[in-house]
């Protein structure tokens, strides 16, 4: 079979392009970064190298493709996040329509039944919203937890001030996931694309609560008191600004975090869990304090 894959070499993208050639398939896959095509050639796929804010060009990748994953790549720097985010979604959702794709893997979040209120999630709805719109195509939106690897702001966090935290609520339940585990999911879904019409799949590798987390995270690091603060949203939004991101990307974790406290984030993976996938937290672990002592 033939499969496009978007988000570059990134840490779902990456062993997600393995597990589908590994599989005997021809892989596809889009960055916006030249630099990268001979990383993505090496790993024995086709690079394909152009902007996701280009249907054109999205199009003429996904003509032949029996199956597309899709995400929004990262992008910090947007004046109107939510606004990016529900684009990308336009121009995957129109190149889409004009190739002839009939196979969606949409990578989305935990959070997306929520119209307003949940930050970047929130565009991640809009976009979701897009590709339900299209006739005759079966998307599968993955909705993974709160990835692992966000936890790794914690660390200026730790090292300044000795605490770990955010606005999450006082002692709240965090659902947590691996990229790896995401990526395993978008590959079963690809390579046995047996979904039909417009479904979603939640994704989680783990549930703790925040006091836990501390408690694993300052053991692997040699701080075994690392104590965790649950934020009020004017500090979580006055401690991003400081260490320098954006009014708009700082405004919009804030409320994500908001909406995760309320437990609302969580409401429609409560009703619909799955089964945890592999990796705990005391396996990220290590990957943090590795981090951690290179930082």
């Amino acid at each position: 079979m033939k499969y496009v894959v978007t988000g570059s070499t990134g840490n779902i993208s990456k062993p997600l392009t393995a597990h589908l050639i590994n599989a005997g398939h021809e892989v596809t896959v889009v960055s916006s970064n030249n630099d990268k095509k001979a990383l993505i050639e090496a790993a024995g796929a086709t690079a394909a190298i152009g902007s996701v804010d280009d249907v054109d060009f999205l199009t003429k990748t996904f003509s032949g493709a029996d199956a597309v994953y899709t995400m929004v790549p990262p992008r910090m720097d947007a004046a109107d996040w939510k606004g990016h985010i529900h684009n990308v979604g336009k121009n995957y959702a129109a190149a889409i329509k004009a190739s002839g794709v009939k196979k969606v893997v949409n990578l989305s979040s935990i959070g997306a039944h929520m119209p307003e209120g949940c930050g970047p999630v929130t565009g991640l709805h809009r976009a979701e919203k897009e590709l339900d719109a299209l006739e005759g195509v079966d998307v599968k939106h993955l909705r993974p937890a709160y990835f692992f690897h966000n936890l790794m702001s914690n660390i200026g966090l730790i090292k300044h001030l000795g605490i770990a935290g955010g606005n999450y609520g006082e002692n709240s339940t965090m659902v947590m996931v691996h990229p790896r585990d995401i990526a395993a999911a978008a590959a079963e879904e690809l390579l046995n694309p047996s979904f039909n019409g417009k479904t979603v799949r939640y994704i989680a590798s783990d549930e703790r609560t925040t006091n836990e987390i501390a408690k694993v995270l300052g053991a692997a690091i040699g701080k075994p008191e690392l104590p965790w603060v649950n934020f009020k949203d004017e500090e979580s939004l006055g401690g991003m600004l400081q260490a320098g991101l954006s009014p708009e990307v700082a405004t919009n974790y804030v409320e994500m975090g908001a909406a995760m406290a309320s437990g609302e984030m969580a409401a429609d993976y409560n009703s619909n869990k799955p089964a945890l996938s592999p990796t705990k937290l005391e396996d990220f672990a290590k990957e943090f304090a590795a981090a951690f002592q290179h930082s």
